[in-house]
């Protein structure tokens, strides 16, 4: 897939798009069910093929990629005539004689999806689903690190819609650098603040509308107070950090912890990763690490903590497994927790609970992160403090379910991105609003015109009446 292959999609996706079919919202949510469908068909082969890239149980591959498609599918369908419909205002009485305007959800037209290795179905087709609903076509360029997805995604895909329509990709960086040397109406790129600096500088050379959904420069913080319920705690930290073995957007990166009950915590930590999976590195729930570059990069920087690892630091390089580990105790100021690590690495970093205001200042001052998880029984305090912190989505007492609540948006500030999707966020994230005033030929008033000489103490005083 070269240049010239790209640019003949574009260009096919153009003219189809041009002719109109896609404005018809029966139209959209015709292709919808067809998504569906797809999806439903291909159940089996999808968590066959999250297996081979990820080593994910057909569960937790059902739970994180299958299942919240068809969830977001439902959703969009069922909300779609509703959100598409025109918004009728009135026009004011400064804009007399005319009573009515509109504003109608136009759709951007060809539209590019840059999705990644973690969650290769949910994260091209949960985005398609956006797209879909808003009347674009679509280029979908999957990653080429997970093999089998892609090549299952590739084939779905053109099973199921023309080429004009929706094309999926596969190949490495130089055929997403191909799509972004293109001129599209809509990008939208899921993956690393690093790429996504590259993706809006070439974007911005045609001026082109971006979303962007990073991981976040510095990683996310999971905080825990002492008066927190430390085993629920634990338990759910240790279930999300062995989720895809850690390598999720929104997972913890690092976990500072009350030293009152550090060690508590990571008893708890301990004993429920034994319950779970028993040894992870044996069993073929706990998933693996995408590749030996991955794997490799996870085992460096655990040896170079190897003398604070209280729990885990062992892998299976053939099986690009890494244990869940825990490194205790790290200083706020080290490199392990300036980064995101996106793996199965979880830095405790303790502090005085009197101090705890001192570390959310600490944690403003850096790079918003994509997600920010506080476990307390104190709501007023998590309330002052998920309403006053720049993040894109969290939890109080509880991991990654924002993720999954129908109607609320899934987005990043800052360094963990820009605009937003799922549902109606996702609809309007991949419409344009045009507002239309629908005027009149008759009693139009020469309020606005010249000459204002002579006139003014009138025309100010209507002015100032009508634009109260």
């Amino acid at each position: 897939m070269d240049n010239k292959n790209i640019r003949e999609i574009v260009a096919k996706q153009r003219a189809f798009f041009s002719k109109g079919e896609t404005l018809s919202t029966e139209f959209r949510i015709e292709q919808l069910r067809k998504l569906k469908m797809m999806v439903t068909e291909n159940e089996t082969a999808m968590t066959e093929a999250l297996k081979k890239d990820l080593g994910r149980h057909f569960v937790e591959a059902y739970f994180c990629d299958v299942g919240t498609i068809i969830l977001e599918i439902n959703e969009t369908i069922k909300g779609l005539r509703k959100w598409s419909k025109p918004e009728t205002h009135f026009s004011g009485f400064t804009c007399f004689p005319s009573l009515i305007t509109k504003v109608y959800k136009q759709p951007y037209g060809v539209t590019l999806i840059i999705s990644p290795f973690n969650f290769p179905f949910l994260l091209s087709l949960g985005v398609l689903i956006a797209s879909i609903a808003g009347g674009n076509t679509a280029i979908i360029k999957a990653s080429s690190k997970s093999v089998n997805c892609t090549a299952l995604l590739e084939k779905m895909v053109k099973e199921t819609f023309p080429e004009e329509y929706v094309t999926l990709l596969s190949g490495g960086h130089d055929v997403a650098e191909a799509c972004l040397t293109e001129r599209f109406d809509k990008i939208f790129y899921t993956g690393s603040p690093k790429v996504g600096k590259h993706v809006l500088e070439m974007a911005a050379r045609n001026l082109t509308p971006v979303a962007l959904e990073l991981g976040g420069e510095n990683g996310n913080w999971c905080v825990v107070r002492k008066d927190a319920n430390i085993k629920d705690a634990a338990r759910k930290i240790a279930f999300f950090k062995m989720c895809n073995s850690g390598q999720i957007c929104i997972n913890i990166n690092q976990v500072a912890v009350a030293e009152e009950v550090a060690e508590e915590f990571i008893r708890e930590f301990k004993a429920s990763v034994e319950k779970m999976v028993g040894d992870p590195l044996i069993n073929e729930e706990y998933p693996k690490l995408i590749s030996p570059e991955a794997y490799k990069k996870c085992a460096e920087e655990a040896e170079e903590y190897k003398d604070r690892i209280v729990f885990g630091g062992e892998g299976v390089e053939e099986d690009l497994k890494y244990s869940p580990t825990l490194i205790y105790p790290v200083r706020m100021e080290e490199k392990i927790v300036k980064h995101e690590l996106f793996n199965p690495l979880l830095p405790i970093v303790p502090f005085k609970d009197e101090d705890a205001d001192k570390v959310m200042e600490e944690i403003a001052a850096r790079e918003h992160g994509l997600s920010l998880y506080i476990f307390t029984k104190n709501i007023k305090w998590a309330k002052k403090v998920m309403k006053s912190q720049q993040y894109g989505g969290g939890c109080v007492n509880e991991v990654c379910l924002h993720l999954m609540v129908k109607g609320a948006p899934f987005n990043g500030t800052g360094h963990s991105g820009m605009g937003a999707y799922h549902g109606k966020w996702g609809f309007n994230e991949f419409t344009h609003p045009s507002t239309v005033l629908y005027g009149k030929t008759h009693f139009n008033l020469s309020l606005r015109e010249h000459p204002y000489a002579g006139k003014e103490k009138g025309k100010m005083k209507l002015l100032r009446f009508f634009e109260k």
